[in-house]
């Protein structure tokens, strides 16, 4: 029976951690805040194949990700100081 089953192959510990390279890790861009600072909620929305399709095409036309694109446009359409 040959159901990828047999040999147990041992894999080694995990080599301890450096504390230095955790801080690092940890840091991130200290220059740029951090992703999860910035938008901390998601959006889920029903759109069509096409609209879909031609929102991707105006994102990658304008050399950004679809996800900056539209939070460009709901921030325009949705000011902070809207009444």
């Amino acid at each position: 029976m040959s159901g990828g089953r047999g040999k147990r192959i041992a894999i080694g510990a995990r080599p301890p951690a450096s504390p230095r390279a955790e801080a690092w890790v940890r840091q991130g861009d200290a220059g740029e805040p951090q992703k999860c600072d910035l938008y901390t909620a998601r959006l889920t929305l029903d759109i069509t194949p096409a609209l879909r399709a031609r929102i991707k095409i105006a994102a990658f036309t304008q050399d950004t990700t679809v996800a900056e694109l539209l939070r460009a446009l709901l921030a325009r359409e949705f000011p902070e100081d809207m009444p």
